[in-house]
């Protein structure tokens, strides 16, 4: 089998998973595109976008019964554009300055992985005092979406970022995830607009079979990810990608500095 096809293949599978459980997909794919010696940094634009459209089909066909019901739900509706907001402009800023490039290095990775695996800890310490059904208080949107901000910083994780920020606010686990993925909705889209800016459609014309599979693979594993995580959190605490996140982190930082 072609090496590329495996580089590719290990790229869609991470984003799959780590996009959706508090472990930073983007960070996960800096360190590993260096591990992978994936140098082509078109490609690497291209398949970023290829495996974030793959995680954003995924969760719309998830949940798109609760998506047709938003459109006839304005506060919750208006609520998710709250929350999505400081991202959307806060990263575009960001990219129009270069100021994102500047944060994506194996460092930073490290860091915020370490560090917000104690934010996840702290914040799923916090007992249940509020119902995620029809919508959420506006105060609680902003807050959600002012964190979500952080998640511009590689190795922090969006839904680790909002997962924590809703727990903090007293949400269940289930109900901090369900909102965490609504808003992943407008956010990944958004990121996606703003990277096809910088990206040449033609210039992998003789791989696009490459992008393809990258974009089933991610869409299949997306969707799993998040039917057995929000079944997992059901039962279980999240200290376990707590101790993930901290083995990583220890990981990272021994083999890169």
């Amino acid at each position: 089998m072609d090496f590329i096809f495996l580089k590719v293949l290990s790229i869609s599978i991470i984003q799959g998973v780590m996009e959706w459980v508090p472990i930073s997909s983007s960070g996960l794919l800096i360190v590993l595109e260096e591990i992978l010696n994936m140098n082509n940094k078109i490609f690497n634009l291209n398949l970023n976008i290829t495996v974030h459209f793959g995680s954003l089909f995924a969760v719309l066909f998830f949940f798109s019964k609760e998506i047709t019901k938003i459109f006839n739900n304005r506060k919750l509706l208006l609520n998710i554009f709250v929350a999505t907001l400081p991202i959307i402009l806060i990263g575009a800023i960001f990219k129009l300055s270069g100021f994102i490039y500047i944060l994506q290095n194996t460092s930073t990775v490290i860091s915020a992985t370490l560090i917000f695996a104690v934010i996840l800890f702290l914040c799923d310490q916090k007992k249940v005092k509020n119902k995620f059904s029809k919508n959420i208080p506006y105060q609680h949107a902003i807050m959600i979406g002012l964190a979500q901000v952080a998640a511009l910083i590689p190795g922090s994780s969006r839904s680790g970022v909002t997962i924590s920020a809703a727990r903090y606010l007293g949400y269940s686990r289930v109900d901090a995830a369900k909102f965490s993925f609504l808003i992943s909705i407008p956010t990944i889209f958004g990121a996606n607009i703003l990277n096809l800016s910088d990206t040449k459609i033609d210039y992998f014309k003789d791989d696009y079979y490459l992008l393809i599979v990258a974009f089933l693979v991610s869409f299949i594993v997306s969707f799993y990810t998040i039917k057995y995580f929000l079944n997992f959190l059901q039962k279980f605490s999240l200290n376990i990608f707590v101790i993930i996140r901290i083995i990583l982190g220890i990981y990272l930082a021994i083999f890169f500095i």
